[in-house]
């Protein structure tokens, strides 16, 4: 009958692993540790990538160091792939994951969020010069250089745009600066990235879509106290100016809302 005990023992610890930790237990270990460990890729640039010597930098890389100065911890950052970023949380391998997650109801099932710390847009890019493009109605009969699968590309589709399929933002540009296609429509931070990057290149926002995307810190559920602890931090980044001075160091301008 032991493999029936040792069955039984086997199940139970099972049961306790899918059990919530106890309240405020995850929030103690990383004041306890002095580290938060945050998940992220390492390789999207502007917001978590490596410079030419190496170190890893970045928009969101900064706001998970500023974070964690408010948590009174220091950030240890855990590079992933970004297909298994979200479920090394589940593999408890970090405690956060800062990257660009977009707030989505399917993930909030599973994962709790921070309040919303950047947001991004459809936005219209056309040519310096160009105004006969001024809306997204405008596009139709219009060419548009678009990854064809991206939701940037249906938009444009549904415009009545004829698409010229790129491999990505930058290519999009091109195609538009060397006018093999009218327009693009793609991400605002993108754009604002290019812009900071390349100020005189001669391309503009003719339109943007009313409603935005807004990405969080994401955690696992059943952590209340920490979720509040990030939260509390991302207003005070926000309201003693670190927020703007990360926002203007990498977009030139405040991408919160």
């Amino acid at each position: 009958m032991n493999w029936l005990k040792t069955i039984a023992a086997a199940a139970l610890i099972q049961a306790a692993a899918l059990l919530p930790a106890h309240a405020g237990e995850n929030l103690a270990a990383i004041k306890s540790a002095g580290v938060i460990k945050i998940g992220t890729e390492g390789t999207y640039a502007p917001f978590t990538y490596h410079d030419e010597s190496g170190k890893l930098v970045g928009f969101d890389v900064e706001i998970g160091e500023a974070i964690a100065a408010k948590l009174g911890v220091k950030a240890e950052f855990v590079e992933g792939k970004w297909d298994g970023l979200i479920a090394g949380l589940d593999a408890k391998r970090y405690d956060t994951v800062i990257n660009q997650v977009g707030i989505t109801e399917a993930r909030k099932q599973k994962y709790d969020f921070s309040e919303p710390y950047i947001a991004s847009k459809a936005v219209l890019i056309v040519r310096e010069g160009d105004d006969s493009i001024k809306t997204f109605a405008d596009l139709k009969g219009k060419k548009s250089a678009q990854s064809l699968t991206s939701n940037f590309g249906k938009i444009a589709t549904e415009a009545g745009a004829e698409l010229v399929g790129t491999d990505g933002f930058d290519q999009s540009i091109q195609l538009v600066l060397t006018k093999r296609a009218d327009a693009t429509i793609n991400d605002s931070l993108s754009f604002l990235d290019f812009k900071k990057h390349k100020p005189d290149a001669p391309v503009k926002i003719a339109a943007e879509q009313e409603n935005a995307d807004y990405s969080g810190i994401i955690i696992r559920k059943n952590e209340p106290e920490l979720l509040a602890e990030i939260n509390k931090a991302l207003a005070g980044i926000k309201a003693d100016g670190t927020y703007k001075k990360i926002a203007d160091k990498y977009f030139g301008q405040d991408v919160s809302k």
